[in-house]
């Protein structure tokens, strides 16, 4: 900066001193008819010298914008990095290189193999942003933003390559996702701090494989695709048939159980029936006069039965309590309305009244009159 202000003032007086000592002798010429050639010639070559600096001094301001940092060389020499700012420096003594210190975005393309050989082309996005700190040594090794650039796409290319060789295609769509952030830590740790930048991010926004690889990966996933298909359907129908058949398992484990309850009812109904007529028959049976014994129950659930003992030298043997209990059976089942002729074996006479309101008793026959039966 002094050496700049001093440059400013030295321009200055130039133009200054020159133009008063023209001045001077010409107002001194112009009173006494005459003057010194010397004095005019140095105020001429000063005016000149002014013209001179006044066409130069305008490229002599140096402007250095917000997020740019310049490099100062004096005579090819770095002499001072400066920041944002106006500098007056003379442009034939020192000249401003400008690094953008902003982040720099690099689109890259390029084309990789797979580890089965399969070719693709990559499209990726790489961010970075160099240390201002850094500057002088990138225009002492680099010379510039453009070159340190161009390294730096170079090392993101050869280590997206290297990271995406060791994937086989078909694998490398499943993973995609999952790929960018694995090739954006590999180029982070190549540059590192070799190259004077902060590296921010490196991202694949594509990838693209030949058309018929990819005409074959999507035949293959749509063949997979039915294949899945086919076994969702089947195992649909697998299960369809099987609730089919629990429910048919179910039901005839319901007819089964009615069926079972109904003989059940049967047999209790049976069985019912058969201790009714038993326990009729031993009524008759003491009626009768036979003897009859009770049984005990030999367990909680059954019930106490009887046996009737039957007398041979009587004659009695069981039938007339059989007869007994088809007459009962018989009442049981009678509706009220007698019979116009009823007969027996045993002689027995029953009277019927007759219409008209005539009866006969002595079991004859003849008018108004009708035989009764044995009972």
């Amino acid at each position: 900066m002094i050496y700049a202000f001093l440059t400013a003032i030295l321009f200055i007086a130039v133009i200054l001193g020159g133009g008063a000592m023209f001045a001077f002798n010409y107002f001194k010429n112009k009173r006494r008819g005459g003057g010194s050639k010397v004095v005019s010639a140095v105020a001429v070559g000063m005016i000149a010298v002014g013209l001179l600096l006044v066409i130069l001094i305008p490229g002599s301001f140096h402007t250095v914008d917000a997020g740019t940092v310049a490099v100062v060389r004096q005579m090819g020499v770095i002499a001072d990095v400066e920041g944002p700012g106006t500098y007056f420096d003379f442009y034939l003594v020192r000249r401003y290189e400008k690094y953008d210190a902003k982040v720099q975005q690099v689109e890259i393309n390029m084309e990789a193999y797979t580890s089965d050989a399969q070719s693709m082309e990559i499209s990726m996005v790489v961010q970075f942003q160099i240390r201002q700190d850094k500057v002088e040594d990138i225009a002492l090794n680099y010379g510039g933003l453009a070159a340190l650039t161009n390294r730096i796409q170079s090392v993101a290319i050869e280590r997206t390559k290297a990271s995406l060789s060791q994937y086989q295609a078909e694998k490398l769509i499943e993973e995609r996702n999952s790929i960018s952030p694995t090739v954006e830590s590999e180029i982070s740790s190549a540059i590192g701090d070799k190259y004077y930048v902060n590296f921010n991010s490196a991202v694949l926004t594509d990838i693209k494989f030949s058309e018929a690889f990819e005409a074959a990966v999507e035949a293959k996933m749509m063949a997979q695709q039915e294949k899945l298909q086919a076994q969702y359907e089947n195992e649909k129908k697998k299960e369809q048939a099987q609730t089919a058949l629990y429910v048919a398992e179910q039901e005839a484990k319901a007819l089964v159980a009615k069926a079972q309850a109904e003989a059940d009812a049967q047999v209790a109904i049976s069985q019912a029936e058969a201790r009714s007529i038993m326990l009729k028959s031993v009524e008759i049976a003491r009626m009768l006069g036979y003897k009859v014994e009770t049984v005990p129950a030999q367990t909680e659930e059954e019930e106490v039965s009887y046996k009737i003992i039957y007398d041979d030298a009587k004659g009695q043997d069981g039938k007339d309590i059989a007869e007994y209990l088809k007459y009962i059976e018989y009442m049981s089942k009678w509706d009220g309305k007698l019979p116009q002729v009823v007969t027996g074996e045993n002689g027995f006479m029953i009277t019927i009244p007759m219409p008209g309101g005539s009866q006969n008793g002595n079991g004859g026959s003849g008018d108004g009159s009708e035989n009764g039966g044995n009972a």
